[in-house]
């Protein structure tokens, strides 16, 4: 696959084959997303791999509770958009995938979020370069109870910045329309 390949045909994949992806591929994908830049080469990124679905759908449970509280405390368009599907018992947030990667890091690094934002794409084209389907979500972010963070190996002092599901997409979907870049001002 050339590079243009993975810039066209990355997606976010959301239904996928009940297939275990190998723990050697995932740990293989991280190294790949460990060549990214970092401010200042601080390389600030820490990974979580979690394959166990039950642990998964515990998480899943625990981040559908906590964003519906939210809602509660605050209403608005992610309400509107979004309760009636954390509402629904059977709605797993990691889409049943086999596999979840946390991406992870101290909030005291200043860059962390763009660090690891940079990590995750690279991770996105490793993953899809191997046949892989990734999905970033945003959702998974939003685990309070300690002793699942203690569970998952999530250092007290650390932020989940990116949780990102893996596996073998059951299809690709077809392209999203893209606009033309918006530049704002050439200065020559």
């Amino acid at each position: 696959m050339t590079f243009d390949d993975l810039l066209r045909n990355r997606r976010s994949i959301r239904n996928f084959q009940q297939k275990d992806v190998p723990l050697e591929t995932i740990k293989e994908i991280i190294k790949d997303s460990c060549l990214a830049p970092s401010a200042s080469n601080g390389q600030p990124c820490n990974f979580i791999i979690i394959k166990n679905r039950d642990m998964m759908e515990k998480i899943s449970a625990e981040c559908k509770k906590n964003l519906l509280n939210d809602f509660a405390d605050s209403p608005g368009p992610m309400k509107e958009r979004y309760e009636a599907i954390l509402q629904d018992e059977k709605f797993n947030i990691f889409y049943n995938a086999p596999s979840v990667v946390y991406v992870v890091g101290s909030p005291d690094v200043d860059s962390l979020d763009v660090d690891c934002a940079l990590a995750v794409g690279y991770l996105m084209f490793s993953a899809a370069q191997r046949g892989l389907g990734t999905c970033w979500i945003g959702f998974g972010t939003n685990i309070r109870d300690p002793k699942i963070k203690e569970e998952i190996g999530l250092p007290d002092n650390y932020s989940i910045v990116a949780p990102l599901i893996i596996g073998y997409p059951q299809l690709i979907p077809a392209p999203l329309e893209r606009h033309d870049p918006r530049i704002l001002q050439i200065i020559s």
